[in-house]
């Protein structure tokens, strides 16, 4: 359970590393050892649920587009967010057009991490 976790959250500090203008904040590279329960296993559940997402549909979303593939990431996190968070900040479920470009790109290279890890 926690491998793919970890793989997730891997995936998301080379996509901060790499999209990230300027120094993340400390949080963003947290290590999983040091991250909260409730992050690692929402880290989980998106891994898994990108997972099932290829596996169902038999590889057919390598032609979903980049911007399909990140937002899907978004909001399987966002549901994530209002399973642990009665009222979360706004900024912490925004929706995909008001997200950051760098985090944009995250989410999209996360789809594509799992997407390679799951291949057929």
């Amino acid at each position: 359970m926690t491998d793919s976790g970890r793989a997730f959250r891997q995936a998301w500090i080379d996509g901060v590393t790499k999209h990230f203008p300027g120094d993340p904040k400390p949080g963003y590279v947290t290590p999983w050892e040091e991250m909260s329960e409730w992050e690692q296993n929402s880290a989980t559940a998106v891994y898994n649920q990108v997972a099932a997402f290829v596996r169902t549909s038999d590889g057919a979303t390598a032609k979903l587009s980049r911007e399909q593939r990140g937002r899907f990431v978004s909001i399987c996190w966002n549901a994530q967010i209002f399973k642990h968070f009665e009222s979360p900040k706004p900024s912490y479920v925004a929706d995909w057009p008001d997200l950051p470009a760098w985090q944009q790109e995250t989410d999209s290279d996360i789809f594509d991490a799992i997407e390679q890890q799951v291949a057929f």
